[in-house]
């Protein structure tokens, strides 16, 4: 038989097939799936790779008598690439059903990743809506350090953090901090409670069944670990700052009187980081005071710090100090850490050297010396890592990322002068605003806004295995 006789017969044949396997007369196979980790040097699962959110709509509904979340979440997306499939962070919750631009779509479960695949293939630069309905109780989940995050209940309530990869533990999404969103986050308690979260609150009404409803909005980017949501019988209070900026605060029953003096100077603390920060980069600002003993630490959620029980002066200028340097200019990875830690450590020297405390020089020389006498400012163990290489991810909130990165802001200041230094902040905060930055990012940028070689600051002090001298 003539064999091109053969392949002649056999072509209709091939071209069904691949209608049938593309779903599409004449197209072909366009997406892949995307990546399930984005490899971050620490948490290489975290994230997911081929799409970016754009926005999450939370709705969820809780009742701390009996511990059951039930959410929806919304995810509007857009894909990098042509997706087949593509991944979301979540653990532990049972998922009920998923859809994908409005049809449903297939999904199973491999430890905390959700794999999504549409009825069809999504187009590279496709704007996407993506769609969960789950619940279940959901758990705390412990750091490679040994600290809790995630959703972690309270004797009357519940307290959601997500530093760095706990939020995966009570809603679905790109959990890693180079994919930043806006949110709206709605929850629904029994009628007693308060529900706070990130951003503004919207509104606050009565639902059927002996429920209230808190719809909160946040317009600027966030990256997931800092998202919020705190339920509990706490007492709100309301204000705004001479620049406008309206403050949002819930405290918890028993700490109104230690939190008093602290909170009361955050309208101060924020008119002074916008002066030496820069404008304060988001609409509102507030605090959450925790039952004592809930958490072992506070966290700069965005807008809403939260604080284990009342907090000290210094503590509350640090978390707001965030609100710049880790939360509006975030890290592209978590080995990016110093870059939000050691930046508000050093508020806490500036704002104590312009408020009678010791001088951020008296900081620095006391840590150099090992003297404890500067309001317990040395700690044995500043120098136990380069800030910019924490040894692994139980290192990343180390006292190393905190003290000695607050050493190697002051030793730029040493080099370039107040002038420079202060303007490099400002500009730093400026041209990254809700945005993200790598420690090569900052070196960069360090090196061309004073016009001084810093070689040696970086070489010593923040890659350097030695103390330095």
């Amino acid at each position: 038989m003539d064999l091109r006789a053969l392949s002649r017969l056999a072509a209709p044949a091939v071209a069904a097939l691949l209608a049938l396997t593309t779903g599409c007369t004449g197209s072909t196979v366009q997406g892949r799936p995307g990546a399930s980790g984005l490899r971050d040097p620490y948490f290489p699962k975290a994230g997911n790779g081929g799409y970016q959110v754009e926005h999450y709509g939370l709705d969820l509904e809780y009742d701390p008598a009996d511990g059951v979340l039930k959410g929806t979440a919304v995810l509007t997306s857009r894909a990098e690439q042509g997706l087949s499939s593509f991944n979301l962070d979540l653990s532990g919750l049972h998922v009920e059903r998923v859809t994908v631009q409005g049809e449903p779509a297939r999904f199973n479960r491999t430890g905390n990743e959700l794999t999504v695949r549409p009825a069809d293939d999504l187009k590279k630069g496709e704007v996407f809506r993506t769609e969960v309905e789950y619940g279940g109780r959901p758990k705390a989940f412990e750091d490679p350090d040994g600290s809790r995050e995630g959703w972690i209940t309270t004797e009357r309530g519940a307290v959601a953090v997500g530093e760095p990869v706990g939020s995966m533990t009570w809603f679905p999404g790109n959990h890693h901090p180079s994919d930043k969103a806006s949110y709206d986050i709605t929850l629904t308690v029994p009628k007693g409670y308060e529900a706070v979260s990130n951003g503004e609150l919207r509104s606050r009404g009565e639902r059927p069944g002996g429920h209230t409803e808190f719809v909160w909005h946040s317009p600027e980017p966030m990256a997931s670990y800092l998202a919020t949501a705190v339920i509990g019988p706490y007492g709100v209070s309301t204000g705004r700052t001479p620049a406008g900026v309206s403050l949002y605060t819930a405290v918890s029953p028993g700490e109104e009187a230690g939190s008093a003096d602290a909170l009361a100077r955050m309208p101060e603390m924020l008119e002074w980081g916008a002066g030496r920060f820069g404008p304060y980069p988001f609409g509102t600002a507030g605090a959450v005071v925790l039952p004592p003993r809930t958490l072992g630490y506070a966290l700069e959620t965005q807008t809403k710090p939260v604080y284990p029980g009342a907090p000290a002066e210094e503590l509350v200028l640090h978390e707001l100090a965030h609100q710049w340097f880790g939360n509006s200019v975030s890290p592209k990875t978590w080995k990016d850490m110093w870059l939000n830690e050691g930046f508000a450590t050093y508020a806490e020297w500036l704002w104590a050297e312009e408020h009678g405390g010791p001088t951020a020089e008296e900081r620095f020389r006391a840590f150099l010396a090992g003297d404890t006498d500067v309001d317990g400012a040395a700690d044995s163990d500043w120098d136990a890592f380069a800030p910019a290489a924490p040894p692994g991810p139980d290192h990343i909130s180390g006292n190393p990322v905190y003290y000695r990165g607050a050493m190697v802001l002051h030793r730029i200041r040493q080099e370039v002068g107040d002038a420079k230094f202060f303007a490099l902040l400002r500009g730093w905060a400026a041209d990254h605003r809700h945005g993200n930055a790598s420690t090569a990012d900052f070196t960069a940028y360090a090196q061309e806004k004073t016009g001084h070689d810093l070689e040696k600051v970086w070489d010593v002090w923040l890659y350097g295995e030695k103390r330095p001298a």
